[in-house]
């Protein structure tokens, strides 16, 4: 099998490159690429026993590899997994096929072909199924170079996207800093998707996938970079790089441009830091990049992602357990997503304008940090009341959401933050919190959900809590201090007092932001969560 370059799981290097995953035209029956000296694994599907059977059933590519390698791979999954092995979505069996011994005149069936099978439980073939299934055979690929797959053969583009999404997300490994082990080996440096010659081709899916998962990827880097690394300076760094190697616009204003033109609460929550606040501002303009709006307007469509960017968060004088400080390094997700969409989108060559507003801070202790009852006079003017300075992202989003709402002129405008723990304490770790003035924005926010996978649940804007936000001696009061609960209501009625008019929503991702383990197409660390959701929702706002 020809060499190729493998990736190193401790590399520091944003973006890091994906696995490849390209398709070929063949059947396993007949493909040349299943040969020993071309991959190092075939890949079959298998499903649950249909109703009133026992035995696990074959799916696409298992009639095709029983016929070339001689054996019943159904049956073969049924003992190799044993009773507990029931072709459940995510489940996977590998078999090592012996070989003959050396001067032995017998030949096996399965001579000359890849000796590892690797038995992949596909449920009932839903894109979250294949998903899952993906997932599961990154993990059950690790350490091999080229493995062959026919679990598509039949499947629709939604089912093949879904399936090579979950393959790439899962094999995301954290960067490491350091001489010791990397653990747990990369997956496959190839995935070969085998579709027969009468099938439509599956080049878009697997691009459609690799741009969604690439996303995620960059989403996740930049989250799991120690802080001691990623401060405002260095995220603001790493969006201009990313931004100028694809032509797009990008502004960066540093501590002394933020004063000038007033952005108060951002300066505020960055005051007890060293290192300075920045706000970057990211856009992707289709009419430069010479694409044409598939609708008849005489402007593009332009959409504003405003991400919470605060890369490390001690709380403040409102000082955290040290317990709650640890995973704080992740309290930038927001920004990331948002920069990912609008990186995302210039490379999809969407026909919607967008652009990406980081505010970023780092919310210290320190002898100029902002302390429980400053008034904070904000950058569209209005004054906030300061009951917490452990709730700092949504002063930093009241900033940055004014400024886009009235210099940037957005026909939609949604920000997205790691913002309440009330949010996980409502929905757990599966669901991020929604909110929306508008309910158009809404479902497609929701749809592009139920594509993805990544799922949100869309939460009232309770109109009665509204007074909590009433302050004496300011505008607004950023927390409430007698707080009526719904505490992640609360914090998205006070972000809704900067947007005006502008069809707005609100994502809380505090909740599927970080994961403690793997499951299935989600890693431990910075799960990315938000990045293929907005991606796939942009062309649809």
């Amino acid at each position: 099998m020809p060499a190729r370059e493998r990736r190193v799981s401790g590399t520091s290097e944003i973006p890091r490159a994906l696995p490849e995953v390209v398709g070929a035209r063949g059947v396993l029956s007949d493909a040349p690429l299943v040969d020993e000296a071309q991959a190092d694994a075939v890949v079959v599907a298998v499903a649950p026993p249909r109703e009133a059977e026992d035995g696990l059933q074959p799916r696409a590519g298992t009639v095709d590899a029983t016929l070339r390698y001689g054996v019943d791979l159904a049956e073969l999954a049924e003992r190799a997994g044993g009773p507990g092995f029931r072709g459940a979505a995510g489940e996977v069996v590998r078999v090592d096929l012996p070989r003959a011994h050396v001067g032995s005149t017998t030949r096996l069936p399965w001579a000359g072909l890849p000796p590892r099978l690797l038995l992949l439980g596909v449920g009932a073939g839903t894109a979250t199924d294949l998903r899952r299934a993906g997932a599961a055979l990154a993990r059950a690929s690790r350490g091999l170079e080229r493995v062959v797959s026919a679990v598509t053969a039949d499947a629709g583009a939604a089912e093949v996207r879904a399936y090579v999404e979950g393959y790439l997300l899962a094999a995301y490994a954290q960067p490491r800093r350091g001489d010791a082990p990397a653990g747990a080996q990369d997956a496959a440096a190839q995935l070969v998707l085998l579709t027969p010659p009468d099938r439509p081709d599956v080049a878009a899916p697997i691009e459609a996938a690799t741009r969604a998962a690439a996303a995620t990827w960059l989403v996740r880097d930049l989250a799991n970079t120690p802080s001691d690394v990623k401060d405002p300076a260095w995220f603001a760094d790493r969006a201009l790089r990313l931004a100028d190697a694809l032509g797009l616009d990008t502004t960066v204003r540093g501590p002394a441009e933020l004063a000038e033109e007033g952005f108060g609460a951002l300066l505020a929550v960055g005051a007890g830091s060293a290192r300075g606040p920045r706000l970057v501002t990211v856009t992707y303009d289709p009419a430069d990049h010479g694409v044409t709006p598939a609708t008849d307007r005489s402007a593009p469509r332009h959409v504003v992602v405003v991400g919470k960017g605060i890369t490390y968060d001690t709380g403040g004088l409102s000082i955290k357990p040290r317990e709650a400080m640890v995973p704080m390094k992740t309290d930038m997700v927001g920004a990331a997503v948002a920069l990912a969409v609008v990186l995302g989108a210039a490379r999809a060559r969407s026909d919607r304008r967008v652009t990406a507003v980081l505010p970023l801070a780092e919310n210290h202790v320190g002898a100029a940090s902002y302390r429980p009852g400053d008034v904070l006079r904000t950058w569209s003017g209005r004054t906030v009341e300061v009951a917490n300075t452990d709730a700092e992202g949504r002063l930093v989003l009241a900033d940055a959401v004014g400024y886009a709402v009235q210099e940037l002129a957005p026909d939609v405008l949604v920000d997205v933050a790691t913002l309440t723990g009330a949010a996980s304490m409502g929905l757990g770790r599966g669901h991020g919190a929604l909110f929306a003035t508008d309910d158009a924005v809404a479902d497609a926010l929701e749809d592009a959900a139920r594509t993805t996978g990544e799922r949100v649940w869309r939460m009232p804007l309770v109109e009665d809590y509204a007074g909590a936000l009433r302050s004496d001696v300011a505008d607004l009061r950023h927390v409430p201090v007698e707080s009526p609960g719904g505490g992640a209501i609360t914090a998205a009625l006070f972000l809704r007092e900067f947007v005006g008019d502008v069809p707005w929503a609100h994502l809380d991702v505090a909740g599927p932001a970080r994961a403690t383990a793997d499951r299935h197409e989600v890693v431990a660390g910075a799960t990315g969560c938000g990045a293929r959701l907005l991606l796939e929702a942009v062309d649809g706002l």
